[in-house]
């Protein structure tokens, strides 16, 4: 049987602190079980260089947010959460420095300290950040546990602590303090302390030490000790005797005197009864069928043979007089519909009077949201919606009672005027920034785009097989990957996905093979290499997207997400060391597996949004965030988003979703799902119904506009989302028709 551990805690006592020390100590033992085994016991120790009323309360701030974020997500992993919640803790300390007095004078972080130690079963989890250590003593060797975060302390710009995990052992120590104290007794103490005592005890003689070397300040410990709770033997389950029965296999009796002999009697009786009434009832009947036999009987008919001929006759009649019955019932029927359906001289002229009426209507409130001097929809936006919605649902009543189209139609794009206005879509102008010869042998077929590490636009052609740099100040596109390429020992299969990894262009093909393209100088020349990926012939050919996260931007190692829906999930795979390739298993992202097939696009900037089922969402994590219901849904319904694009910042800015059903794009705030903006191509330009990808750069500054790239089936395009004149389109010239459709062509030469 596995041995369990029992934890012996000791920790300084908040009346034996000395009077300036600003730390706090939080110990967290679940009383549910369910929490217990996920989540273990939490130690926490809070540390200030500073001294005071306010550093104490940053301190008790900081542990009761540690307590409710570790807490609080059960979908994740220990290392995850403690991450997560450090990073919680550095925003607030950040947001309030100085209500609680953390100052600006910190250059390489604030006064801050945290050391976090989760048990769970045998597993150890430590974590320390800024003056605050842990040390581990097994067999009487005392280890510090890692921390390149220790003269850093919180709020720092930036943190990413690393989260120490080992094994705990029957007699190890650990002990979570304070630099302050570890720096007036030194280590040598602090050893023979946790070797000798009890972990109350050497607690307690650690800080007399303190308290003798005059120290003051921070002075918090915690000290663990891991025992042994031997296991129960259950005991040998007691059976109850029972005496024996003298009487066992003797035949019962009665104890009433005769009782036994009569009762034999009466059962002898009965059944010599039923013997004679069988013997009785078998007589009755044998007489009963002779005399049948006896009585008169008709003989058998002959049968009789119907000829054919007479068969086919009338199965003639019945036919006729079935479909004379049809041809009946139909005329009755288009009687009846004809009479019912023609409506009399008096309907119809009621019928056009409504229209009328609902006419005027659209038009008196059309006249209340503008005219000279009046721009209601700017100054008293609640009442213009009011009216607009009227009036668009006043022009669907005239159109119903008969008006005339060319009189509703100029109304009804005057009231989508005012509406659009109202909720937020802007008209923006496409331009053509490179476009491939629809001339050419093969057919172009625009599928992927990405901004590559050398910030040029490169995009997948499935008609000709190949990855192509276009180099928009030169109009020159370069080819860098083809299907059927040698590389190596191995040949490139027809391209599927692209991504950006660091300073990599990552090709997906047919074939399941990761290709790394390294750009080496600004003319498109690079080197091509093959990426091993464990396991990536077990994909199958149903992968839906491929994506990257920077996980180290000076080492260049990148996480690689595939979302699989043979195996139910978006998996991840990390980098080796050198950033070779990705040896390790994958794992799953998603919490749970389920059905991702409905996923169409996959964006990861820290977190991991998708297009899924027609709708942008966020799962991971998952809670949080949802988009707001759009409020023009009285003129687009059925909103069908299959594609996503966002900056790189994560939880600032927005996300970009186009809606396939209604060709524009749809702004939410990454922060929470809110509602932003919309945007659609001026003029009634049909372009972006042959969106195949796009790709949304925000602007340098916050006021900036951000920038569009789109793919349709031979071009690339480019549009600034910023207001632009609402003018309907005008022809052009059938020579030089554009292939996009956004209303401005270019030529350039073949790639």
């Amino acid at each position: 049987m596995a041995v369990r551990l029992h934890l012996r805690l000791g920790l300084v006592s908040e009346h034996e602190r000395v009077a300036d020390s600003p730390d706090t100590i939080l110990i967290v033992e679940p009383s549910v079980g369910s929490v217990a085994r996920t989540k273990g016991q939490l130690h926490v120790l809070v540390t200030s260089r500073l001294a005071g009323h306010r550093a104490r309360e940053a301190t008790r701030l900081v542990a009761e947010t540690i307590e409710h974020e570790y807490y609080y997500d059960e979908s994740r992993g220990i290392r995850e959460n403690l991450a997560r919640a450090i990073d919680k803790v550095n925003s607030r300390l950040a947001h309030q420095r100085d209500r609680l007095g953390l100052g600006q004078g910190w250059p390489d972080g604030g006064p801050i300290g945290l050391a976090v130690a989760v048990v769970r079963g045998h597993e150890l989890y430590v974590v320390t950040v800024g003056p605050a250590e842990a040390y581990l003593i097994r067999q009487a060797r005392l280890s510090t546990l890692p921390d390149p975060y220790r003269e850093r302390g919180l709020p720092a710009r930036e943190v990413d602590p690393d989260v120490w995990r080992g094994e705990l052992s029957v007699g190890d120590s650990l002990c979570l303090v304070s630099a302050n104290l570890v720096a007036r007794v030194g280590t040598d103490v602090l050893k023979d302390a946790l070797v000798t005592l009890h972990p109350q005890s050497a607690v307690e003689h650690l800080h007399e030490r303190f308290v003798e070397a005059d120290g003051r300040g921070s002075d918090g410990a915690i000290a663990l000790e891991a025992t042994e709770v031997p296991a129960t033997q259950k005991a040998r389950t007691l059976v109850p005797v029972r005496p024996a029965e003298p009487l066992a296999g003797a035949p019962d009796r009665s104890p009433i005197p005769l009782a036994d002999p009569i009762s034999e009697g009466v059962a002898a009786l009965g059944q010599g009864a039923s013997r004679a009434r069988d013997a009785a009832g078998g007589a009755m009947e044998r007489v009963v069928f002779r005399i049948q036999d006896l009585l008169p009987h008709r003989r058998p008919a002959y049968r009789r043979v119907t000829p054919l001929s007479d068969r086919r006759e009338a199965q003639r009649r019945a036919a006729v007089a079935i479909l004379a019955f049809v041809i009946v019932v139909a005329g009755l029927g288009t009687g009846i519909y004809a009479l019912g359906g023609t409506r009399s001289p008096g309907e119809a002229i009621e019928s056009l009077s409504t229209g009328q009426a609902a006419l005027e209507a659209a038009r008196d409130s059309l006249d209340q949201i503008t005219g000279p001097g009046i721009d209601l929809i700017e100054n008293d936006p609640r009442k213009a919606l009011a009216l607009l919605t009227e009036a668009y649902e006043q022009l669907d009543v005239a159109a119903g009672a008969g008006i005339p189209a060319r009189i509703i139609d100029p109304l009804r794009a005057e009231a989508r005027a005012g509406l659009d206005r109202l909720y937020g879509v802007v008209p923006v102008a496409s331009t053509t920034l490179f476009a491939f010869p629809a001339e050419a042998e093969i057919a172009p077929d625009l599928r992927a785009l990405v901004r590559g590490p050398d910030g040029m636009p490169y995009v997948l052609d499935a008609g000709t097989g190949t990855v192509w740099r276009i180099d928009l100040a030169a109009e020159k596109a370069t080819a860098v990957v083809r299907a059927g390429q040698q590389a190596g020992s191995v040949e490139v299969a027809e391209p599927r996905f692209l991504a950006v990894g660091g300073r990599d262009l990552l090709v997906l093909d047919a074939n399941n093979i990761l290709w790394r393209w390294r750009p080496s100088n600004e003319e498109g020349d690079g080197t091509l290499r093959r990426v091993p990926v464990l396991d990536s012939a077990s994909w199958g050919n149903d992968v839906i997207a491929v994506g990257t996260f920077l996980r180290n931007a000076d080492a260049g190692l990148y996480n690689l997400y595939v979302v699989d829906p043979s195996a139910e999930q978006i998996l991840v795979h990390s980098p080796a060391s050198d950033g070779s390739g990705f040896p390790a298993p994958a794992t799953g992202r998603l919490p749970t597996a389920r059905d991702v097939s409905g996923i169409t696009d996959l964006f990861i900037d820290g977190d991991i949004y998708v297009a899924e089922a027609g709708m942008p969402a966020r799962v991971i994590p998952a809670e949080g965030w949802e988009p707001s219901e759009l409020p023009d849904t009285l003129l687009r319904e059925d909103a069908d988003f299959t594609r996503i694009s966002a900056g790189q910042e994560r939880r600032t800015g927005a996300i970009y979703a186009f809606d396939d059903e209604h060709d524009r794009i749809v702004a939410f705030e990454k922060d929470e799902g809110d509602y932003v903006a919309q945007y659609r191509l001026a003029g009634g330009a049909d372009g972006w119904s042959d969106l195949r990808a796009f790709l949304v750069t925000p602007g340098v500054e916050p006021s900036d506009p951000a920038t569009v790239w789109w793919l349709s089936e031979s071009a690339l395009h480019g549009v600034s989302l910023e207001r632009v004149a609402d003018r309907p389109p005008r022809a052009t010239p059938s020579a030089a028709p554009s292939a996009s459709g956004d209303g401005a062509a270019s030529s350039s030469p073949a790639p």
